[in-house]
């Protein structure tokens, strides 16, 4: 009786809080308060209130929790728990009756399977087989770090696939076993993902698990790329048992992990996946551009036209294989070959065009932007497409016409005429152009009026009104002369072009 109270209270303190509040719940007791609260108002109802009921209940939670099938051994095993120990090993081991022990508690008892927790695919791993279901971490007490131990075997066949498998580079095997790592969450699918602090110990030897990127955008953090761990170099290529240790980082959130044997694909082999199975034809292709381009009585503005770059936005160099993603609005494309390769470095899976998810089963080839590609020459950098689904070139001529189109500048730079240098004259000779005052650097107003020789005067209309005035109204004054001749640069004034014609360039 008092063993079986233990292992009550044990199970009892390895619930998590929604498990104690189903118990309270159940019970009748509050449900309200910390998690230290829950565990303390728990352990007095199993000491005060014991009965089969509770123990049916408790042990339910449990086994929901945590399922026979699990290959997780505690790595802190809480005292006074007895613990089955083989005469050849310090380690815990499953008894002759079939017992197992996770969390510490022998379970002798028929578990039902918890939720199942699926991973996402991973377009650069196939998995062939899998060594460990994913089982959820489970800390053992309230310390910070924790350790969580698994055991495996390989059969004589796995470990053949992996010593006959061929080397992508130097130490890398196209067939690995690799440890995935995610949040324990049953709805959907889950990425990868590490847990704070995170280290793993396969046969007493640690590996490498992937480092944190540098930012270069200032206060943002650098981010961890979360990937499934090769543990294959450390491995028993035969039957002896494998062990691994996760330490792991207990800040609150939950986290499951799995072993797969998998064979990993690089970025050449999807990229022939891609040409077999996934090209978009040039008639899809058109019939795509038609409907966007389609007129809408309903719509205020009329699209007549939609222009497509040929440089890729991931590199800046001209597209050689144009994708795009099926799900996207837009008609841009960006190069296959550079986007798997920079996915296989690091994996984000997002569109450069418009930062939108972009699986690599989502991915095709536009077979129109290809034949476009090779009817062009290297120096058209953008096309447009028309509402019947063809296609313009457009050079570089037509790009700066409709640039000016658009922002309405003047053909020409606006010259400063007054300043003779900026015409390309030398200073002798534009001083002929004014008005008989050498070195004067305001133009008396007589002689450049609208009824002069040569139909007109150019006017800087830069200037003022009250400059206009002391320009205008000084005629032949000698004082207009002299204040101007001691003024340390020379006013813009109107210029008499009849006597001296200016191009500007």
């Amino acid at each position: 009786m008092a063993a079986e109270l233990v292992e009550t209270m044990n199970m009892v303190k390895s619930f998590r809080v929604s498990d104690l509040q189903t118990l309270l719940a159940s019970m009748g007791r509050s449900k309200s308060g910390l998690k230290q609260d829950l565990v303390g108002r728990a352990l007095r109802l199993v000491q005060t209130e014991y009965s089969p009921e509770l123990l049916k209940n408790v042990r339910q939670l449990y086994e929901s929790r945590f399922p026979r099938t699990s290959g997780w051994l505690a790595a802190r095993r809480p005292e006074g728990v007895p613990v089955a120990y083989s005469s050849l090993s310090s380690s815990p081991t499953a008894t002759s009756q079939g017992a197992d022990y996770l969390n510490g508690v022998s379970k002798q008892i028929t578990t039902t399977p918890a939720a199942e927790v699926k991973l996402v695919p991973l377009p650069f791993y196939q998995t062939l087989e899998t060594l460990l279901q994913p089982t959820e971490l489970i800390a053992q007490n309230n310390e910070k770090l924790q350790d969580s131990q698994c055991i495996f075997e390989l059969t004589q066949n796995q470990a053949d696939q992996i010593r006959n498998a061929t080397e992508l580079r130097p130490g890398i095997r196209s067939i690995q076993v690799v440890l995935r790592i995610c949040y324990t969450d049953s709805i959907g699918v889950q990425e990868d993902q590490y847990p704070p602090n995170i280290a793993v110990k396969v046969n007493q030897s640690y590996c490498h698990v992937p480092g944190y990127y540098p930012s270069n955008k200032p206060g943002v953090e650098p981010r961890r790329p979360c990937r499934p761990v090769n543990i294959t170099p450390w491995l028993h290529l035969s039957s002896i048992t494998n062990r691994v240790t996760v330490t792991w980082g207990n800040f609150g959130k939950r986290y499951s992990v799995a072993v797969y044997l998998v064979r990993v694909f690089t970025a050449a082999d999807l990229f022939s996946q891609l040409k077999l199975c996934s090209v978009e034809s040039a008639e899809r292709c058109r019939e795509r551009i038609q409907d966007k381009l389609r007129y809408d009585p309903e719509s205020e503005i009329a699209t007549t036209g939609l222009r497509v770059s040929l440089i890729c936005p991931l590199v800046k160099m001209r597209l050689g294989v144009p994708s795009r993603v099926l799900t996207c609005a837009h008609l841009q494309c960006f190069d296959a070959v550079f986007f798997l390769q920079m996915n296989e470095k690091k994996p984000t899976w997002t569109c450069p065009v418009c930062d939108k998810p972009a699986p690599f089963e989502l991915l095709t080839i536009d077979g129109l932007l290809a034949e476009i590609l090779k009817e062009t020459s290297e120096d058209i950098e953008e096309i447009e497409y028309l509402t019947d689904g063809s296609w313009l070139p457009i050079s570089d001529e037509e790009k700066r016409d409709r640039e000016r189109e658009r922002s309405n500048t003047p053909d020409y730079p606006v010259v400063d005429i007054c300043i003779p240098e900026a015409n390309g004259h030398s200073p002798a000779h534009s001083s002929t152009s004014l008005t008989g005052k050498s070195g004067s650097g305001s133009v008396a107003g007589g002689s450049g009026g609208p009824g002069a020789p040569g139909g007109g005067a150019v006017v800087d209309l830069t200037l003022d009104s009250s400059s206009e005035e002391e320009g205008g109204g000084a005629g032949g004054d000698s004082e207009d002369t002299e204040d101007s001749a001691d003024s340390p640069a020379p006013k813009r004034g109107r210029y008499n072009y009849d006597k001296d014609l200016v191009t500007a360039y």
